[in-house]
């Protein structure tokens, strides 16, 4: 990818608060263990959330300002966010990575195109990389294996849809998203990123989260004034909060510290 010849990276200063923001200290050069060792932290320290929306905040799609949100403000994002500030991170790290459009299953039937955003990392193998999609593999993913991949979240099988070398992902047999193989550049995801932050029928305008995965296997999730605690078996309570509640739940649970709850921008 040309694009990619003239990468600067981020600032060794930016990298060390990165590195600092999901705990962990050298992840040593670019290799299989190094890019789980990121991957499971950054899911546990940096929650899903599309508080943005809900705030009035806008949502830009360039590197600095996503990495700037994530940790100069120890905020969240959702998948072109999270995703595409990692890519940042990984390459600043000596990784060759690039950006796959996804499209996101509802049921069996999937959306449009750029629904989602994933990475693909190549070391001696290609892998799917991905913490911008709330539960869903814990680990990195051999892109190239058609057979079951074992994860503390599930069984995610990777197989081929169609005759564009797309491909359908599965978590316990239940359909994630299509990838598209090819790599694009983050501004591609500029439109869908905008329908999904500004039209009513889109779910992340409809109400707020914010998740994390769970020390002991399950995830815990603040929408609205909703906290639910869901089991690693499946199992799960909500408790209602009220709105002082709910705003230090996310001091405590998420580590955002937010001066007023999110409320859906007047149109």
């Amino acid at each position: 990818m040309d694009h990619q010849k003239a990468y600067e990276g981020l600032a060794p200063t930016v990298r060390a608060a990165y590195l600092e923001r999901i705990g962990v200290t050298e992840p040593g050069p670019p290799s299989a263990e190094g890019l789980a060792l990121l991957q499971l932290a950054h899911l546990r320290a940096v929650p899903f959330e599309n508080l943005s929306i809900h705030l009035g905040e806008p949502v830009v799609l360039e590197p600095a300002a996503l990495v700037a949100k994530l940790v100069d403000r120890r905020r969240g994002g959702f998948c072109y966010e999270l995703n595409g500030a990692f890519a940042e991170l990984l390459r600043t790290l000596g990784y060759r990575v690039s950006l796959l459009a996804a499209r996101v299953f509802d049921g069996e039937r999937s959306g449009p195109p750029f629904d989602h955003l994933a990475l693909r990392v190549d070391l001696d193998e290609p892998w799917l990389v991905d913490v911008g999609f709330g539960r869903f593999s814990l680990l990195p993913l051999r892109l190239d294996e058609r057979g079951a991949q074992s994860d503390p979240h599930g069984t995610v099988v990777i197989g081929p849809y169609g005759d564009h070398g797309e491909l359908d992902v599965r978590l316990d047999g239940v359909p994630q998203y299509r990838l598209d193989p090819r790599p694009y550049r983050l501004a591609d995801f500029g439109p869908t990123c905008w329908w999904q932050t500004t039209s009513p029928q889109s779910h992340f305008t409809r109400s707020t989260t914010c998740s994390l995965p769970a020390p002991d296997g399950g995830r815990t999730t603040l929408s609205g004034t909703r906290l639910i605690r869901t089991a690693p078996d499946g199992g799960r309570t909500e408790e209602q909060l009220t709105d002082a509640g709910a705003l230090s739940a996310y001091r405590e649970h998420f580590g955002i510290v937010l001066d007023r709850l999110p409320t859906r921008p007047s149109a």
